[in-house]
């Protein structure tokens, strides 16, 4: 089962989001799958699997080194210590820089935090073209991640 077949929360601007992709904010959609897809690992990291993953898409890209996902599925096998937590916020930054480089927006700023024992929280802020802050959260990315 996916992670968006499932019973989950993610929440923009303080109100919940139907995770139905064809609906709502396109912003949200860009994020969820930028974040959830997982993109191809670089050289030197430590594999959970035998696999470097990634989509087949990016075999042929239209700009030279683009690709679509973030490395946070690289995390899957990982504790859910301190330093697992900071490489969250820094694949997740990277997965969704290409929003600023593209000129999708303007910054954005990622906050990864620990809940409780098991489990992971990422912020997103991400400020629009017209420079409207928007917050997506999700509150239980570590399950995700860990699938």
């Amino acid at each position: 089962m996916s992670y968006f077949q499932q019973d989950r929360t993610v929440v923009i601007d303080g109100a919940p989001l139907s995770l139905d992709l064809t609906k709502g904010d396109p912003l949200a959609r860009a994020v969820l799958m930028s974040l959830f897809t997982w993109g191809r690992a670089k050289p030197g990291d430590v594999l959970p699997a035998d696999q470097k993953m990634g989509w087949w898409g990016d075999t042929f890209p239209t700009v030279t080194g683009d690709r679509i996902g973030s490395r946070l599925w690289l995390l899957s096998r990982e504790k859910l210590t301190q330093e697992t937590v900071n490489r969250a916020r820094e694949y997740a930054k990277e997965a969704l820089a290409w929003l600023v480089a593209d000129g999708v927006a303007q910054r954005v700023e990622v906050t990864a935090d620990r809940r409780g024992p098991d489990g992971l929280s990422l912020i997103c802020r991400i400020w629009r073209r017209d420079g409207t802050p928007t917050d997506i959260r999700f509150d239980n990315a570590w399950e995700a991640i860990n699938g």
